[in-house]
């Protein structure tokens, strides 16, 4: 093994670890790294760097809400050409992952290298890897680019290639509870991010009162009982490697265990509204699967009226073709959301308008994507 591969397996062994996030988010995953324990935490274009054995990242899996995957780094190493790349790639020993009976996927980005074709780079660290197992036992894992066990991302940068395993094996927004969807659906970890970054402290009562399939609500209620995100998962990536032995699957219990012990018996109140009735029926629905209690209720946002002295309002706005009539809807938002005294009020606005309609400066505005949109995270505390 090359001196800059790291050894894998379930050892105690110091991994360096990639959370990555939806782009403007990274200080939400950031805190909550910290404030589950994690240690080395630091923020990094596109996520969130972290340290610790094996075993901490898959934690990770199971108790991040805000990260988008979770990576591990299996090597470094100079790749200014195709060959160098499949020499280093040919460096690390990949037993431990694969086997001839098992399946893999390559992806690759790449930016200021050599190399610039990112199917190349995947394609000749495929074969580095495949024909190393195949010199050894006979036979070569198969490729499965929708499914497989091992997921593994190759990032490229000024010539200098670093491999990346998914830990969770497919994106982390997959929490399981999201049967039907609406249009213009919120992904479940951007929506824990925005929960985080408006400032709600878990104890206030919550309304998302433009609410589509639910996910802002649902995640709101999943957070405040800690009902940790990836009890749902049938299995995690790492579970399909070649070394998840009976010993690492106990461990891997023990983690969902130790997440379900710290469930808490109840929340807030929720509320969750929407004027369409699917919608409504959806987000009853997803409400059941995730196995939470909230109230939901078919009403428009002009029918809003404070039911507490003091409460935390999230919502995401239709903006674009989601809906006609946006203008007068964002003006009845508006008129809504300002009687609300005591309130903090967390819009995520995808259009200008959104904001002009409010007509008061936000306490705070971040630059979050949704997706490939930008959009603005506006922050008001209504006197």
């Amino acid at each position: 093994m090359r001196a800059d591969a790291r050894p894998i397996g379930y050892k105690p062994v110091a991994m360096d670890f990639f959370a990555t996030a939806a782009k403007g988010t990274e200080p939400a995953l950031r805190d909550e790294l910290r404030e589950l324990r994690f240690r080395g935490v630091r923020a990094d274009r596109g996520g969130v760097r972290f340290a610790g054995a094996l075993d901490e990242g898959f934690r990770a899996c199971v108790e991040l809400r805000t990260a988008v995957r979770v990576l591990v780094e299996l090597a470094s190493f100079d790749a200014p050409s195709g060959d160098a790349l499949y020499e280093g790639v040919s460096g690390v020993d990949w037993a431990p992952y694969l086997s001839p009976v098992h399946t893999l996927a390559v992806r690759a980005s790449c930016r200021s290298s050599a190399l610039t074709h990112t199917q190349f780079i995947a394609q000749r660290t495929k074969d580095a890897i495949v024909d190393q197992i195949r010199r050894r036992v006979g036979a070569r894992p198969s490729v499965d680019l929708d499914d497989p066990d091992l997921a593994l991302f190759v990032h490229l940068v000024r010539d200098r290639a670093t491999l990346y395993a998914d830990l969770g094996g497919a994106a982390l927004h997959r929490r399981g509870y999201r049967t039907h969807i609406g249009g213009a659906p919120l992904k479940e970890t951007l929506a824990a991010a925005l929960l985080r970054l408006s400032g709600w402290d878990r104890a206030r009562p919550f309304v998302d009162p433009m609410c589509g399939a639910g996910t802002i609500a649902l995640e709101a209620a999943l957070w405040a009982r800690d009902i940790a995100p990836g009890l749902r998962a049938q299995r995690f990536g790492f579970e399909r490697w070649a070394c998840h032995d009976q010993a690492a699957a106990q461990r891997t219990t023990a983690l969902r265990d130790a997440a379900r012990a710290r469930i808490r018996p109840e929340g807030p109140p929720i509320l969750a509204a929407d004027i369409d009735p699917r919608a409504v029926d959806i987000t009853r629905g997803n409400a059941r699967m995730a196995g939470v209690q909230i109230e939901v209720r078919c009403q428009p946002i002009s029918s809003l009226s404070p039911t507490t002295p003091a409460g935390h309002v999230l919502t995401n706005p239709p903006y674009g073709e989601r809906l006609p009539g946006t203008l007068a809807l964002y003006r009845d938002m508006a008129a809504a959301l300002s009687r609300l005294p005591g309130h903090r009020v967390a819009l995520l606005a995808g259009t200008e308008e959104i904001e002009r309609a409010m007509r008061r400066r936000p306490e705070r505005s971040l630059t979050v994507f949704n997706g490939p949109i930008e959009c603005r995270l506006l922050t008001y505390d209504i006197p």
